[in-house]
């Protein structure tokens, strides 16, 4: 069973090195162990997804050149994820008029990467009580 995602949960990216924490920046949401719950619409870069350490992207044009300039070997550049959509498919409850955001949600990155949830940042049950 899903799981709902709050501040704090920790995301993975196909194509960064490490991993990264979801950042809510509304407060005034409901809570889990006093972390406001994210929605899909949590997807902003640089606010509510960090960068990954970096990145080894051939689709992300500084990862490219990098690569190029030593004669084809993979030369992985910072991570600055760049992010169009929201989360998806997102949950059926809404918080904030917005889907609430489930740790089975999937966010895309415009170089390729797909960026998962590997723990929704709490302890909770599914119905994240």
């Amino acid at each position: 069973m899903a799981k709902y995602v709050c501040m704090g949960a920790m995301l993975k990216c196909t194509f960064g090195q490490i991993p990264s924490t979801l950042m809510v920046t509304n407060p005034l949401r409901p809570m889990i162990q006093n972390k406001p719950k994210a929605t899909i619409m949590d997807f902003a870069p640089m606010v509510n997804i960090m960068p990954f350490g970096m990145c080894t992207s051939l689709s992300n044009p500084t990862v490219a050149s990098a690569t190029s300039a030593a004669m084809g070997v993979l030369t992985p550049m910072p991570c600055i994820p760049v992010i169009v959509a929201p989360w998806a498919p997102g949950g059926k409850q809404l918080i904030t008029n917005m889907p609430a955001l489930l740790d089975n949600c999937k966010l895309m990155c415009a170089f390729g990467g797909s960026i998962s949830i590997n723990m929704p940042g709490h302890t909770c049950n599914s119905e994240g009580k």
